[in-house]
């Protein structure tokens, strides 16, 4: 074999040498592509109580053994775990005739073991035992190094291979406690707006439609479409509990449920589920699916069949915000039941400092003097002038050492509600107020009232012209 390879590479030296090097190139672009490519896979309701933990005891297994292999071919693996950390006599009291999902400490580590690097808490089961019980609920999943994402510390950030992806969960579903999240909402709007400003692929987990309905109700439909026109990019549904077929919705991927990945519940089409595969390439993204099914008396996922969408390659957002030669990056802070959130700045690659946490709201960078840029930020931060913990305006600058804090206003003139430079005039401060005053505060006024700004050097000073405000008008009816 030697001896021919060698009489062959005397006659065709050129030849092989040229072979060689192209085998050697699609060799290593293949690996490249590999190694570059990003896996997200998202697993529907999960259930660690009843007779699901009837059949973990039974079996002394791990519902996960089957799936372990695609689970660790993926970068995240996330999945909605209902119910929560205690015991059953610990439930909150309620009008509600909700089911208690009760979930042992020692069973989430299971999810740890199965792979599972984040877990979703917005559900209708996630306060059955009550504010405590969800507190545990939290706390046991750090304690496996899963990070938890509910409402109030959403979006998270994650970065993978240099992709920034923002998680952000809302529920509405009303649970023992009643609570849900409203659409419109101006917080949700604020939270997609952060995502957007920091963020190349938002993807939004939220629970709602209809129970064992296989087809998205029109309330689903309707969300999915101002959640998309407000920033998100994909959007993953459960609580149906049977699987909802996705869809393109105003140019966007929806997974409107993704049905039972691993539940009690025994009609046929509540033992089937849908995992969500992302795929990351290339500044692209696409999404197809897995069908999942547990077998006759068992509630165990097993991998059935891949399901190809025929969804066509969506590009990322390619929008890191930047200001002065500096690229500023997240990163989530989980030392709290807040969203808090570290700036890293970044120049050629290389990090040059970074922020201690903050509670951002949204930020944005402009040039408010028409020279200079400035980040502008809403933060939510208490003061003893008004003795809120509520949104305060922050205008920094920035050099080589850090944030320079230029400007840290109460609240402009009257509470705020949400701010944002005009996309008609960067120079230009719209922002929303409530009905009632500092002299007289009234959290309970519904009443708004909308004013604009402009950047003074020290700070902001109100205008009353008809056409600007009439443009800030706009914005927040939009």
């Amino acid at each position: 074999m030697v001896k021919t390879l060698y009489y062959i590479s005397k006659r065709f030296r050129q030849s092989k040498y040229l072979l060689l090097i192209l085998l050697v190139f699609i060799s290593t672009q293949s690996c490249k592509k590999n190694n570059l490519e990003i896996r997200v896979l998202f697993v529907g309701d999960i259930l660690l109580s009843r007779n699901v933990r009837g059949e973990i005891q039974n079996r002394n297994s791990s519902p996960w053994a089957d799936l372990k292999p695609l689970f660790q071919s993926a970068d995240l693996v996330i999945g909605n775990l209902e119910g929560a950390v205690g015991t059953h006599d610990d439930y909150l009291l309620s009008d509600s005739d909700l089911p208690v999902f009760d979930i042992e400490d020692t069973h989430i580590s299971l999810l740890c073991e199965a792979g599972f690097k984040i877990i979703t808490l917005e559900n209708n089961h996630s306060y059955d035992l009550g504010k405590s019980g969800k507190e545990k609920t939290i706390e046991a999943l750090r304690n496996c190094n899963i990070t938890p994402v509910f409402f109030e510390n959403s979006p998270q950030f994650f970065t993978v291979k240099d992709v920034v992806i923002a998680l952000l969960t809302i529920n509405m579903i009303p649970g023992r406690n009643s609570s849900v999240n409203e659409i419109p909402s101006i917080e949700i709007i604020q939270k997609l707006r952060l995502a957007s400003s920091l963020a190349n692929l938002i993807i939004v987990s939220i629970h709602w439609g209809s129970e064992l309905l296989d087809w998205p109700n029109r309330e689903q439909r309707e969300t999915a479409k101002w959640l998309v026109r407000n920033g998100a990019d994909i959007i993953i549904g459960s609580h149906p509990h049977v699987i909802q077929q996705p869809e393109i919705i105003e140019g966007k991927p929806v997974f409107f449920s993704l049905g039972n990945h691993l539940f009690d519940q025994k009609y046929l089409r509540t033992k089937e589920g849908l995992i969500a595969d992302i795929r990351i390439h290339d500044g692209k993204y696409i999404c197809n699916g897995i069908i999942t099914h547990a077998k006759a008396n068992s509630f165990y996922p097993e991998i059935n069949e891949t399901k190809n969408f025929e969804f066509k390659p969506l590009p990322l957002r390619n929008n890191f915000l930047k200001i002065d030669n500096f690229t500023l990056k997240p990163l989530s802070i989980s030392d709290n039941s807040q969203n808090r959130t570290v700036l890293e700045a970044f120049q050629k690659g290389k990090k040059i400092w970074s922020t201690p946490p903050m509670s951002i709201v949204s930020i944005s960078s402009s040039k408010l003097d028409g020279e200079n840029e400035y980040l502008f930020t809403l933060e939510r931060h208490y003061s003893s002038l008004d003795r809120e913990t509520s949104l305060r305006p922050y205008v920094y600058s920035i050099d080589n050492k850090g944030l320079i804090a230029k400007w840290r206003g109460s609240a402009l003139a009257w509470p705020l509600l949400d701010a944002v430079i005009s996309p008609y005039d960067n120079k230009i401060l719209c922002a929303l107020h409530r009905g009632d005053s500092f002299i007289n505060l009234d959290t309970s006024e519904t009443n708004i009232r909308v004013a604009a700004y402009i950047w003074n050097g020290f700070g902001f000073t109100g205008i009353a012209d008809s056409i600007t405000c009439e443009c800030c008008k706009k914005l927040f009816s939009e």
